[in-house]
Formats: C-alpha cells, structure tokens, sequence
C-alpha cells in the first residue's frame, strides 16, 4: 500500500528533476531514465504517475505556468483594484521577474514552446497561457480605453511581452527585466496609458 502523500512529494520530485535535466541537456537529450536518476526514482515510476516523458513534461509545465500565475497575482496584489494603468504594469513586471525567469525555468519554457507545436496537450497548455495572458491584459486595458482600442493595445502588449522575453531568453545576458519593462512602459506612456 503507498504511503499518504507519496504520489505528491515523488510528482514534486519529478517536476523539479525535469527543470534540472533539461537545463543540462535539453528536452531532446532529455530521457525518463535521465528524469528517474535526477529524481531518485526508478523510471517506472514516472510512467506510472506521468504515461511517460510527455506527461511529465505537461506536469511541469503546469507547475512552471501556476508559478508564473502566482507571480503575476502577487504583483497585482500589490496594486490594488483602483489603478489599471498600475495594473497592467504589474502583469508586465510578472512576466519578466522571479523565480520563472531563472535560467532552469527559461530553457524550461524554450523547450515547451518548442514540443508544442508537436505535441497536442503541451499546445493546448500554450494556449491556455495566452489566453490567461490576453484575458489579464484586457481586462484592465478596457477599464482605461474603448474596447476597441483596447483589443489592440492588448495583441500589441501580448507580443511585446512574448518577443521580449524571446528576445531576452535567447540573449547571452539572459533576461533583462528593467530593460524589457522599461521598453513596454514606453509603448504604454506612447498610448497615453501611463
């Protein structure tokens, strides 16, 4: 009988020995065998929670997209309800600081926008986060212009969000947060929305 509990923390495990891997060798290098060594688990065990590498990395991507949720919430807590030019700021700085922008966290992503394309749970995941995405954006964009308006300044703030942080990800630096803020601050204050 398995213990109480034992499923999460060996998931966790997992989850954390995935953005290990694949830091070192990419998702292509990447094996179960691999995931199973780092995590301190035999590989059955990740067929067993997972159906395998697919499932583990959709796991993954799921915990690396709720952190990047949680980033963003707190940043809007922060702010509070009555500003939305704040607001909208705030999902900007979520997307381009913390722990989801570590190194590990990035090649993480690279690697899932990657698989995506090819695997059909890993793009619906996508999807979901550019809905999250645009929908969080709109929401307070609507409450500063007409709707109309408002639907394109947030196509426009979604791909300056995701070519940025592309751009930003794939730079010998890494991720320059100020910068990539300050850039679509200015687009924003060019709107008149700051």
């Amino acid at each position: 009988m398995p213990k109480l509990g034992m499923k999460e923390i060996r998931s966790a495990q997992l989850i954390e020995a995935t953005i290990e891997v694949i830091n070192e060798v990419g998702l292509s290098g990447a094996s179960v065998a691999m995931f199973g060594k780092r995590a301190g688990v035999a590989p059955s065990i990740i067929n067993h929670y997972f159906s395998g590498k697919s499932g583990l990395m959709e796991a993954t991507m799921r915990h690396v997209m709720q952190q990047l949720s949680d980033q963003i919430q707190d940043q809007l807590r922060q702010i509070g309800e009555s500003n939305p030019a704040q607001r909208l700021l705030a999902i900007v700085n979520g997307n381009f600081v913390g722990a989801v922008n570590e190194p590990k966290y990035v090649k993480t992503w690279l690697a899932f926008w990657g698989q995506a394309m090819h695997d059909p749970s890993l793009f619906r995941l996508q999807k979901i986060n550019q809905k999250r995405l645009i929908s969080n954006l709109r929401h307070e964009t609507k409450k500063l212009v007409n709707s109309e308006r408002a639907d394109a300044i947030t196509q426009t703030l979604a791909a300056l969000i995701d070519g940025l942080w592309l751009r930003s990800a794939l730079s010998p630096t890494g991720i320059d947060p100020d910068s990539a803020v300050e850039l679509i601050t200015q687009y924003l204050k060019a709107e008149g929305l700051t």
